[in-house]
C-alpha cells in the first residue's frame, strides 16, 4: 500500500487482498488466531489506503505486496481430471464459478494462496468414480450440498467464529461411486482448535 496515498479510499477487492495476506500469515505461523481474527475484522472494516497498511506493516514487504497488486491473471473455470491427476496449487485466481470433474482419478483444489477477489466463490465438484478434495484457510466460511450415490461428501471445516462479510466458498459435490470432502490443513485446523476451541471439531 505504500504506492498509494495513505488517505486514499479502497475498494473491496483491496480489503479482500489484505484479508487473504494475513490468512497466508497466519498460516506460516507469523501471526496467532487471535492476532488473524482482530486484522481480518480491521481490513474489512478499513476505509483508506493507510489503515489497511497498518495491518501488514510487520509482515514480509514482497508478501504484502502481492496481497495489493492484481495479478491479472485470467480467472480459471475448469479442472477436468480423466483417469490421473489434476490440481489447482499456488497462485491462481478464482472467478465466481468454477467446475471439477474428476472420472476415476483424483481432483486436488487449493485456495490457500489463490486470488480470490469476489465475496464468494461456487465450486461445483463432480466425482465419478473418483474423488475432489478443496482445501480452504481459516477465516473462510464453508457451505456443501449436492449428493452422493454409492459414495459420500463431507465438510470437514472445523465450526469458525466469523464476521458477517467473511469470504464465502459454496461446494456443490455431486458424487457416483465416488466423493469429494473440503478441509483444512492440519496445522491451520490446530492452530484454529487451539485458539477457538470448537466443540466436536477433529
Amino acid at each position: 500500500m505504500s504506492a498509494q496515498p495513505p488517505d486514499l479510499r479502497v475498494s473491496d477487492a483491496d480489503r479482500e487482498r489484505v484479508a487473504r495476506l494475513l490468512r497466508d500469515a497466519a498460516g506460516e505461523g507469523r501471526l496467532t488466531v487471535d492476532e488473524l481474527d482482530e486484522r481480518v475484522e480491521r481490513a474489512y472494516a478499513a476505509r483508506t489506503a493507510g489503515e489497511l497498511a497498518e495491518l501488514t506493516t510487520d509482515l514480509p514487504a514482497t508478501a504484502a505486496g502481492r496481497a495489493i497488486a492484481p495479478s491479472g491473471r485470467k480467472p480459471r473455470r475448469w479442472l477436468v481430471s480423466v483417469m490421473g491427476g489434476g490440481n489447482l496449487r499456488g497462485r491462481w485466481r478464482v472467478g465466481p464459478k468454477l467446475t471439477v470433474v474428476s472420472l476415476m482419478s483424483g481432483a486436488d483444489v487449493d485456495l490457500r494462496h489463490a486470488e480470490m477477489d469476489l465475496p464468494e466463490a461456487r465450486i461445483t465438484a463432480i466425482a465419478i468414480m473418483g474423488g475432489v478434495s478443496v482445501v480452504v484457510p481459516a477465516g473462510v466460511d464453508v457451505e456443501m450440498t449436492g449428493f452422493a450415490l454409492v459414495g459420500g461428501n463431507d465438510n470437514r471445516v472445523p465450526v469458525q467464529d466469523l464476521p458477517p462479510n467473511a469470504p464465502r466458498v459454496h461446494v456443490r459435490a455431486f458424487s457416483l461411486m465416488g466423493g469429494s470432502h473440503v478441509r483444512m490443513k492440519r496445522a491451520e485446523r490446530q492452530a484454529l482448535q487451539k485458539g477457538v476451541d470448537p466443540p466436536d471439531s477433529k
